[in-house]
């Protein structure tokens, strides 16, 4: 009987709801900051560079404008819906990220592993979302393309580190919450009792 209960036959990564609500809304804020860390840095390095603060709202506004219009819905490329696309799929990622690691007991355990995740997430994920703005705004030039390309792709990945170090961070602090009450608990004192096989 001994044996019976110290084998656990539930899977490694089976979670509980409450665990993957915690690692979605860890996720949530993650993306959340992670997308307030591009546009800190895109605004920064557009103006470095002499342009409009704005203007990548601009290219993502103007880029879903591009798509809902192929879809059969007409609007008007902004500078406001570029904000709002953005946070929506920053956040979105995020959420889905959240949940993917407080799934996988390896991406929770180990650091290294879910930087790596985080950075081939994002980067894969974002390449559809970042050929749609050349293939939108036909006016652009092969220059222009490969240096979007390339100055994107690294601000991405600004993104996938704060949001792996955000959902990582969380995870570990609750996990050590958990030991804290586990040996600050008031120990019961239970009656002798003879278990019979």
């Amino acid at each position: 009987m001994r044996e019976a209960l110290q084998h656990d036959s539930r899977p490694k990564d089976q979670v509980s709801p409450v665990a993957l609500t915690r690692g979605m809304l860890l996720g949530l804020i993650g993306g959340l900051l992670g997308t307030f860390a591009i546009d800190l840095t895109a605004v920064g390095t557009l103006l470095a560079l002499g342009y409009s603060g704005d203007l990548s709202y601009y290219i993502a506004g103007y880029t879903a404008a591009g798509f809902f219009s192929g879809i059969g819905l007409n609007m008007t490329g902004s500078v406001l819906l570029g904000v709002a696309m953005r946070y929506l799929i920053g956040l979105g990622l995020g959420v889905v990220f959240g949940a993917t690691v407080s799934r996988v007991h390896a991406l929770r355990a180990d650091t290294a592993k879910r930087v790596l995740f985080s950075l081939l997430y994002v980067a894969v994920i974002s390449q559809p979302l970042l050929a749609a703005a050349p293939i939108i705004m036909q006016s652009w030039d092969a220059t222009t393309t490969w240096q979007w390309f390339f100055t994107s792709f690294f601000i991405h990945m600004i993104y996938a580190v704060v949001l792996a170090a955000v959902v990582g961070y969380g995870l570990r602090a609750d996990t050590r919450a958990k030991r804290r009450w586990f040996w600050s608990r008031p120990k019961l004192s239970s009656p002798e009792s003879t278990v019979h096989q």
